[in-house]
């Protein structure tokens, strides 16, 4: 299958890095012209010198209104909105403040909300799109060492299958792909205290956290990020105009259901 993007123009949220760069290089090698996005001007060039293609980029922390009204401005109009934006990290829910649950909430659902209501239309008016929202397997298995996380993600699926039924008919398909695991530079950070106190590499601790804390694993390790972004891509491409208001995972089979 060769999935062409040309033509298409695209978004892909926190994309500097990880499973956003990874999506963002592969609409970009398909044929897109893509806009990255990141909260600093230096990460964002620093992407933009290793991206392929037509490519541009909008620095902007995402998760707060005006930033995402300043994107709208600059960027009226796209073919392709990827919500990959998400802020993580363990935390007891007896010790977790009401600052960091809205934190998680701004930045993991109404960055997602606000693009969607401001994108949708205009796929609508034009007879296609894609929207995709990248939730997590904890959206059904929800981690105990973090549950503000978990409940912005199954919160994702509820926009993301709602907002499919909403745009029944016209065209524009939403979904949401799942990833389990994954090594990322994120992923890196919030495991550097587990590297600290065991002298362990990266590649080391990851493979025990998804034997200890992600015990159902079936791969039995994390994905990469380009197993994750060829999801995405699929979901985004023209071939997957059957597929809307799904819950796609790519978790390696942590989540021990046959549906």
């Amino acid at each position: 299958m060769r999935i062409d993007f040309a033509g298409r123009r695209v978004l892909v949220t926190a994309s500097t890095s990880g499973i956003g760069f990874a999506a963002a290089e592969g609409f970009a090698a398909g044929g897109a012209h893509v806009v990255i996005n990141g909260r600093g001007a230096a990460g964002v060039e620093a992407a933009l010198a290793r991206l392929p293609g037509s490519v541009a980029g909008f620095a902007g922390d995402l998760g707060t209104e005006s930033a995402c009204a300043r994107l709208v401005a600059e960027h009226p109009e796209f073919d392709i909105v990827v919500n990959n934006l998400g802020v993580y990290g363990p935390g007891d829910f007896f010790e977790t403040p009401d600052s960091e649950w809205d934190r998680f909430f701004r930045t993991n659902v109404m960055s997602g909300v606000r693009l969607s209501r401001a994108y949708a239309p205009g796929m609508v008016a034009r007879g296609w799109g894609r929207i995709v929202f990248v939730s997590s397997e904890s959206a059904l298995n929800v981690p105990p060492d973090m549950i503000h996380y978990g409940f912005t993600k199954t919160a994702q699926l509820s926009v993301s299958r709602g907002l499919a039924k909403r745009l029944a008919g016209t065209g524009v398909t939403v979904n949401a792909v799942l990833p389990g695991p994954t090594a990322t530079e994120g992923t890196e950070a919030m495991l550097r205290p587990d590297m600290d106190r065991t002298g362990g590499g990266f590649d080391r601790v990851l493979t025990d956290f998804v034997a200890t804390e992600r015990g159902s694993s079936i791969l039995r390790r994390a994905t990469t990020s380009a197993e994750v972004a060829n999801m995405i891509l699929y979901v985004a491409s023209a071939q997957a105009s059957g597929t809307t208001g799904a819950a796609l995972r790519v978790d390696g089979g942590v989540v021990d259901s046959i549906v």
